[in-house]
């Protein structure tokens, strides 16, 4: 079946993404014997691929959205053990007729729903139809309450849009592979490097988020953009409010850039919140963080070995924010709008603010889009009294690969140098992540931050 790469449908594009075919090998492996959860934040496009993905591969769908379902669907739902008449119903109310192994029922914003979650398991079992769940906040206490969680699902986390997914909706099919061979034969790119880094930039201040994409496409205004990411990220605070009455989930969620711009090795919530919180608390609340999946979490290796999860410092982390569009607007959120001057300035490199921590977070997101999970180290220096640290370990085969990263010229990389000393049994590559082109410096690999995706 022919696959597009988007198309306007209610004014609204959709793009072509990567888990398209991740759902393909599932309908095609598992054959209805799951269904295929996929999880994600708000408003990274959940609903919007999975209903391309079953106008494209089915012959009749329904899509049950529980943030704006009819009564009559809720009447149904009271009697989803009644499986015949379940379906009459749904077929009624959505006047579309389901075929036996030829269709799909979408249920999205599952979590709003939990009694129709916990049916999975029955529904599977009867095997007339496939199902797709889209959610968010899916584990917080209040969507699996008094249910079972159904272990027939097959679950698929959606990310913001990654670098090559930003340069598709650009219409540009080229950039990323001929990266590839530059990254590949260890070349720099030379001529090509300026706007390689300029076009990169644009998507470190667009964002992966759909709907900025989107806005940025039809109007090539920065300012616009920024509008509908902020408006995205008051959606998030409604959603924290609605885990977190108290307000505390938000603050450690605006709290990011300022604890990363501290260049501390860890981040404080004292600092954030202004006092100690109870621990058990402040626990379930980062928990109902990580869930919301608009932060990834980089956690303390104290033994920075392949066994890492082994050796994690669970209370000594970093947080970064998910869509690093989204962390450029929140880094400026003092300001009504960020002015489409500062825009420019950081498009062209030019913005005098350290911003370090706007390429330590697109690291982190690139890293985490490529299925990697984020650890870093620090350890005392025996010579003065500063710390050294490693942003990031990637553990491959029996090593690591250790990475620093840095937002202008490398001149040194001490930290990277003291760590590849005192663990060099344990690394194979050494990596700088930087502004500037590709080249070696010795053992040490480095890197534009464009190439992160090909680690």
């Amino acid at each position: 079946m022919q696959h597009i790469r988007y198309e306007m449908e209610s004014e609204k594009k959709v793009f072509k993404r990567k888990i398209y075919e991740a759902m393909l090998k599932w309908k095609q492996e598992r054959d209805g014997k799951t269904a295929l959860l996929i999880k994600g934040a708000r408003r990274v496009g959940k609903s919007t691929i999975a209903e391309e993905f079953a106008r494209n591969e089915y012959e009749s769908y329904i899509v049950v959205d529980f943030a704006d379902a009819p009564d009559e669907l809720w009447a149904a739902v009271d009697h989803i053990s009644d499986r015949n008449y379940f379906f009459t119903q749904l077929q009624f109310i959505y006047n579309v007729r389901l075929i036996e192994r030829h269709s799909v029922i979408i249920f999205d914003e599952i979590q709003k729903c939990p009694a129709v979650r916990q049916a999975i398991k029955y529904l599977v079992k009867d095997h007339r139809y496939d199902y797709i769940e889209t959610g968010s906040l899916l584990s917080i206490k209040k969507n699996t309450k008094g249910i079972v969680i159904p272990s027939e699902e097959t679950r698929l986390t959606m990310y913001p849009m990654d670098y090559e997914e930003f340069r598709w909706a650009m219409g540009d099919t080229a950039t990323i592979p001929l990266l590839h061979e530059f990254y590949e034969k260890g070349h720099p790119l030379q001529q090509s490097f300026r706007k390689a880094m300029r076009d990169f930039r644009l998507y470190m201040l667009v964002g992966g988020m759909p709907q900025a994409v989107d806005e940025y496409i039809n109007t090539n205004n920065l300012s616009l953009v920024d509008s509908v990411k902020r408006e995205i990220i008051e959606l998030y605070y409604d959603d924290f409010l609605k885990i977190d009455p108290s307000g505390k989930v938000s603050r450690l969620f605006s709290g990011i850039p300022s604890e990363l711009s501290k260049n501390a090795s860890r981040y404080q919530v004292t600092s954030v919140l202004g006092r100690s919180e109870d621990k058990h608390t402040m626990d379930e609340l980062l928990r109902d963080l990580e869930d919301s999946l608009t932060v990834n979490f980089a956690h303390h290796a104290n033994d920075p070995h392949v066994g890492m999860p082994m050796h994690t410092d669970y209370n000594q982390y970093k947080m970064y924010v998910g869509d690093t569009g989204l962390f450029v607007t929140l880094a400026f959120w003092d300001k009504d709008i960020t002015e489409n001057v500062i825009y420019q300035k950081l498009l062209s490199d030019k913005l005098s603010a350290n911003l370090g921590y706007v390429y330590e977070n697109i690291v982190a997101q690139m890293l985490t889009a490529t299925g990697n999970k984020l650890f870093y180290h620090t350890w005392p220096s025996e010579t003065s009294n500063h710390n050294y640290e490693v942003d990031f370990l990637l553990s491959r085969g029996a090593k690591l690969w250790p990475l620093e990263v840095k937002s202008s010229g490398y001149k040194t990389h001490k930290s990277l140098d003291e760590f590849c000393k005192k663990y060099s049994e344990r690394i194979s590559n050494r990596y700088l992540v930087y502004t500037k082109d590709y080249k070696k410096d010795g053992e040490t690999t480095l890197f534009p931050a464009l190439m992160t995706m090909f680690l």
